[in-house]
């Protein structure tokens, strides 16, 4: 009797892949000997038939146990193993393995065929710590005699019972030795030898091998739908909260992007970028919408009970709606990201070096280029690594909800690098306005504007960041606690699935629904903030206006820059270093300086806190402060 100890073949996994392939980690096995029997590893150990099972022991204790497959029974031994040498779980699985055999066995093609099969299905559990497998002949002669019937029913010979796999002998199966037990086994640890044999794809969650899914670390696998972790009450109160939130979110954002349509020369940069912020939260609340009015119908794969297939997620491309709710939610909400970052950019380039609207205008293609290229990019090739998974509890189709890595480097790491960019611009900007404010004198009027545009500023950056910096820890979160979930609703689901449970899981724990919702609620949250920068009562004059069919005549005048020209001291305060003296001009006398480089900047970001603008004055003519506002009044009469 030969003992051979080696290392887990390539492919390796439990016990089932114990049978001696040509090719090993450790080489070429090349070994003489009429029997050939492998001594496992302490992690792959036999127990002795004699150990009695608990009533409440798990699959991971490994032990002998009875053969109650059909095919194996009244054999010269009753008692076998699981996982077996095909490395099935447990004997039911086992059982639908061996189903296309059946009419060999009953035609009785080759008098070895049945007992190889059941060398192989069902092996004998011999005495610890030893594996006995049949030998090559009796592959050899099962299959060049049944080969021809198999061709008829279309069965194939598997790949894993070729014949060069087993030991090169002539004995018949079981051995005389391998019915043999041994007393009981001198190390006391050997009667209840567990073992982790990880996660085992269930027969209901499998899919077709040519769609490229995977689900925890298994391919051909997918999780089940809608969740596999909440109740249908719990997800029933979310998609309604995330269709309400939708709603709101939708309506906030279009309201601004027509408010835009309506005075287009109003909102220029550095302001512009908030228009197109709100243009891609448009967009993913549309998607979220979508989602909610269709439910699962997307994000699920349909129950196939012809198979044996329950309801699984979606994943990869081959879903079209799914790839299209994925295309545009994770392209607008990249590019929104995008476009907040590049706001801060136009606000430091108008604060700190006093680039004026046209200047910044005239990086315009080059902001449009990284907002929507990055994104683009990212996008495709999250499509060419077929990442796109569907979201049982939404609806609608993203990344990252199951495969950890994607959600890291796709999500997680864009938005913090976009958090981090913004966040230091804005900073910037801010100190710089301060200082302007601390160390000019200005007029009082203006002073007061500064101070409103900055406080403006703040508040609509705290309400982006807020929201998204919640999604932020939300997503960390996941990322944090997922496989904790996973081993949770594998312990908990084991039985009812047929799988092997978890061994020595330390601890547990669920997610929280209420995280869940908050996440979703704040996806969409951020984007309602654009509407409070286009909050004003002017907005209300010219929605007044377009609703009664008039334009204002002078609606192409850009009001800040007229506020610039009639305060050129201002302007000219913006422009200098803070060390120069101020020059004063009176407001009655004639202005020849012109606007600069800074002339429409600042103020330009302020014309929605002004007041109805004041009309030019010529520069000869010096007139008092009641006359314009009786103008002033006398226009709107006219009106």
């Amino acid at each position: 009797m030969l003992y051979i100890k080696i290392q887990t073949p390539v492919g390796g996994g439990c016990v089932g892949n114990a049978i001696p392939k040509t090719q090993t980690k450790e080489g070429r096995l090349k070994i003489p000997g009429c029997y050939l029997f492998i001594i496992i590893h302490l992690f792959f150990c036999l127990v002795t038939p004699a150990l009695s099972i608990h009533a409440e022991s798990v699959e991971s204790e490994f032990s002998c146990e009875p053969i109650r497959l059909r095919m194996c029974q009244d054999l010269p031994y009753n008692t076998t193993f699981m996982p077996n040498l095909l490395n099935h779980y447990d004997q039911q699985t086992a059982a639908l393995a061996m189903e296309p055999f059946h009419p060999m066995v009953n035609l009785v093609c080759s008098a070895d065929l049945r007992m190889f099969l059941c060398a192989l299905y069902a092996p004998v559990c011999t005495e610890y710590g030893r594996l006995s497998m049949p030998c090559r002949s009796i592959c050899q002669r099962a299959k060049g005699e049944c080969h021809k019937l198999m061709e008829v029913f279309g069965v194939a010979w598997p790949d894993d019972m070729e014949c060069s796999r087993f030991p090169d002998c002539n004995k018949p199966y079981p051995r005389a030795e391998d019915l043999l037990t041994s007393s009981e086994p001198t190390d006391q640890s050997s009667k209840t030898v567990q073992r982790d044999y990880g996660f085992w794809c269930p027969r209901e969650l499998k899919v077709d091998p040519d769609l490229g899914y995977t689900f925890m670390g298994k391919k051909d696998c997918s999780a089940p739908c809608p969740s596999m972790f909440f109740s249908q009450q719990e997800l029933a109160f979310t998609r309604y909260f995330i269709g309400v939130i939708s709603i709101v979110c939708l309506s906030s954002t279009l309201f601004t992007f027509l408010t835009f349509l309506i005075d287009v020369t109003r909102f220029r940069y550095p302001e512009r970028p908030i228009i197109f912020y709100a243009v891609c939260y448009v967009m993913v609340s549309l998607v979220f919408f979508l989602g909610f009015l269709l439910e699962d119908r997307v994000a699920c794969n349909a129950v196939s009970p012809s198979q044996f297939r329950a309801s699984t997620i979606t994943q990869g491309s081959h879903n079209k709606v799914c790839t299209l709710f994925f295309m545009v939610l994770y392209f607008f909400t990249m590019a929104g990201s995008v476009w907040w970052v590049i706001l801060t950019i136009t606000w430091f380039l108008a604060a700190v070096p006093k680039w004026g609207s046209e200047a910044i205008e005239k990086k315009a293609l080059l902001f449009h280029a990284v907002a929507w290229g990055l994104p683009g990019a990212l996008t495709v090739t999250l499509m060419a690594l077929n990442k796109i998974e569907g979201d049982g509890i939404s609806g609608v189709c993203f990344i990252g909800l199951y495969d950890i890595d994607a959600l890291r480097w796709f999500v997680l790491a864009p938005l913090c690098f976009n958090v981090a960019v913004g966040i230091s611009l804005l900073l910037v900007g801010i100190v710089a306005l301060n200082r302007v404010r601390m160390e000019i004198p200005l007029e009082k009027e203006n002073q007061a504007k500064l101070v409103k545009f900055m406080i403006r500023m703040g508040v609509f950056s705290v309400l982006y960041l807020i929201p998204l910096l919640t999604v932020i820890g939300c997503y960390i979160y996941e990322h944090t606690y997922r496989k904790i979930w996973e081993t949770t609703w594998m312990e908990e689901n084991c039985r009812s699935y047929h799988i092997p449970c978890p061994f020595k899981v330390e601890r547990t724990s669920k997610p929280l629904m209420v995280l869940f919702l908050i996440k979703y609620v704040m996806m969409l949250v951020v984007g309602i903030p654009s509407v409070f920068w286009v909050g004003s009562k002017k907005t209300c004059f010219e929605w007044a206006s377009f609703l009664h069919g008039r334009r204002r005549k002078d609606s192409g005048v850009n009001e800040s820059r007229q506020v610039l020209q009639e305060q050129p001291d201002f302007a000219q305060s913006l422009l200098r270093e803070p060390n120069t003296p101020v020059i004063r001009k009176s407001r009655g006398t004639s202005t020849q300086g012109t606007s600069t480089h800074a002339s429409s900047t600042h103020l330009a970001a302020l014309d929605d806190l002004e007041e109805p603008v004041r009309t030019h004055r010529h520069p000869a003519s010096s007139r008092s402060k009641p006359s314009y506002h009786g103008s002033l009044r006398r226009t709107r009469d006219n009106r």
